[in-house]
C-alpha cells in the first residue's frame, strides 16, 4: 500500500472509531433535523405556502420541501463538529503529530476533510431513512443520485470549517464562532423558504439568499434527490470548495499559518 492510501485508511478508521464510541454525536445530529421536520414544519406549513418551482412538478408539503436543507444542515453541524475536533488535536498535540507526517500537508488535510464528510454522509442517510418512514417518500434514483451531491456539498462546507479552524488559537472561543457562522448561513439560504418567499418581503435578503454558497449546497441536493443535476449549484459549490480549501492549507502553512502563531511565547 502507497504511504498516501496508509495515511488515508490510517484517518478514516480514527474518524470512524471516534464516530463509534461518540453516540451521542450522532443521536444530536439526527435530533435538530428531525425536530425542524415534525415540529416546526407542522407549524409552517400553513403559513408558508409553495408554489411549483423546479426540481418539483406538482405541488409539495412543506416537510418535503425542506428536507433537502436539513441534510445540508446535518453537513453543516458536522463540519463545524470536526473542526472543533481539529482544535481541540491541536492544542493536544495530535494534530502538530500528525502534520509533521512525511506527506504533503494537503493530503493529510484533505483526509482529514474526508473522513468528516463520509460520517456526515452517514448522519444524512440515517436521517433520510428516518423521514422516509415518516412519510417523505422521494423517488427512488435519488437516494443514488444524492451520493455525490452530498460528497460535493460535505467537501465544501468541511472546507470552511477547516478554514475556521486555521484561524482559531483557542478552544474557548470556537463555540461563538460556530454560532456566529452556523445560524446566519442557515438561516439566510434556501433551506427553509425559496427566494421568491424571501423576494417579497426583501429584495436585500434575497439578494444575500441567491449569494449564499449554503444555498446552492442545497439546490445541489434537492436536485439530486429527484435525480437532476444543477449545474450552476454544483459550480457555485466547487468554487467555494476550492477558495476555502486554499485558504485553509495557507493558513495551516507553518511558515504563516496558525501553527507559526500557536509556537509564539
Amino acid at each position: 500500500m502507497s504511504p498516501y492510501l496508509r495515511a488515508l485508511s490510517a484517518i478514516l478508521l480514527r474518524e470512524a472509531l471516534r464516530f463509534v464510541t461518540q453516540r451521542e454525536r450522532f443521536l444530536a445530529a439526527l435530533v435538530r433535523p428531525l425536530v425542524w421536520l415534525i415540529v416546526f414544519a407542522a407549524g409552517f406549513r400553513a403559513a408558508l405556502g409553495l408554489s411549483i418551482t423546479p426540481p418539483y412538478q406538482t405541488y409539495i408539503t412543506y416537510e418535503v420541501y425542506i428536507v433537502p436543507g436539513l441534510c445540508a444542515m446535518i453537513q453543516l453541524f458536522n463540519a463545524m463538529q470536526s473542526a472543533l475536533s481539529l482544535v481541540y488535536d491541536r492544542e493536544m498535540g495530535s494534530m502538530r503529530l500528525l502534520l509533521t507526517a512525511p506527506l504533503p500537508r494537503w493530503w493529510l488535510l484533505f483526509c482529514k476533510l474526508l473522513a468528516g464528510v463520509l460520517v456526515s454522509i452517514l448522519q444524512v442517510y440515517a436521517f433520510l431513512g428516518i423521514a422516509y418512514l415518516y412519510g417523505i417518500r422521494l423517488p427512488l434514483m435519488g437516494y443514488v443520485w444524492v451520493l455525490p451531491a452530498l460528497l460535493a456539498s460535505g467537501l465544501m462546507l468541511g472546507a470552511v470549517g477547516l478554514f475556521l479552524a486555521s484561524t482559531i488559537r483557542q478552544l474557548e472561543n470556537f463555540a461563538g464562532v460556530m454560532n456566529f457562522v452556523i445560524f446566519p448561513v442557515f438561516f439566510l439560504s434556501t433551506a427553509l423558504y425559496p427566494l421568491w418567499r424571501m423576494a417579497e418581503s426583501s429584495r436585500l435578503l434575497r439578494d444575500i439568499c441567491a449569494f449564499n454558497p449554503f444555498s446552492h449546497a442545497v439546490e445541489l441536493i434537492r436536485f439530486a434527490l429527484y435525480a437532476r443535476l444543477n449545474p450552476d449549484a454544483l459550480v457555485w459549490v466547487a468554487l467555494t470548495f476550492a477558495i476555502f480549501l486554499a485558504l485553509a492549507l495557507w493558513g495551516f502553512d507553518p511558515a504563516r499559518g496558525i501553527m507559526t502563531r500557536k509556537a509564539r511565547p
